[in-house]
């Protein structure tokens, strides 16, 4: 099995040369990013906020009993950062908060982006090198010049550029996707300070652990 996966990787670095053999490297590690981060997107449920929104929701109404049940109910990475502007923090510490949890998320991004941009240099820069072994043969066969030698040495060195595309480009929408979910999930954090600092309804009758004054005589 690892003989017959040796002579593959060799007839590949025969065909496309080491370009070719660091951009499939690129390609698995970059994979592998990807699986991690759906995986860890999955795990903070990213997107998934309907017990939040009960509870803000319950929140803004007044009804400070079924929010914090609400609050419990729920699995988000943003839920305590909604337990927290519950208790009143500060407004800035709060969306420090959200912004850690957002780091955390995003982390592996700025490989993504490098990937997208970088693969398909790399595949350039595999064609032109290439393209100079190929010439460099046409000049060594002097006037008996074979056109099938030439053209076999182009498309293999441009074989490298589509090499280069064929893992950038996926790379890149992946990438967008991520980080259009992320600017959602800013959007939302903010709406949910915002409104559990200040409720529509800040009256908090409902509300069994509001904090009663003591009558003075």
């Amino acid at each position: 099995m690892l003989d017959a996966i040796f002579a593959q990787l060799m007839a590949v670095f025969d065909l496309g040369g080491p370009v070719v053999m660091v951009l499939i490297g690129v390609s698995v590690v970059t994979l592998a990013v990807v699986l991690y981060k759906l995986w860890q997107f999955s795990v903070a449920h990213v997107g998934h906020h309907a017990a939040l929104r009960t509870a803000v929701a319950a929140w803004d109404a007044g009804d400070r009993a079924s929010a914090r049940t609400a609050l419990k109910k729920s699995k988000s990475y943003l839920a305590p950062v909604v337990a927290a502007a519950f208790e009143g923090r500060d407004k800035d510490r709060l969306l420090a908060m959200a912004e850690e949890r957002f780091s955390q998320l995003e982390r592996g991004f700025r490989y993504l982006d490098s990937v997208a941009q970088l693969a398909p240099l790399l595949g350039l820069f595999g064609t032109v090198l290439g393209m100079i072994e190929a010439f460099q043969s046409l000049q060594a066969a002097g006037a008996q010049v074979d056109p099938s030698i030439l053209a076999g040495g182009i498309w293999v060195a441009l074989l490298t550029t589509a090499v280069g595309l064929v893992v950038a480009m996926p790379t890149a929408l992946l990438l967008s996707w991520f980080e259009a979910r992320m600017e959602a999930e800013r959007v939302v954090a903010d709406t949910f300070v915002l409104t559990a600092l200040a409720p529509a309804n800040r009256a908090g009758a409902s509300d069994p652990g509001a904090n009663m004054m003591p009558a003075h005589g």
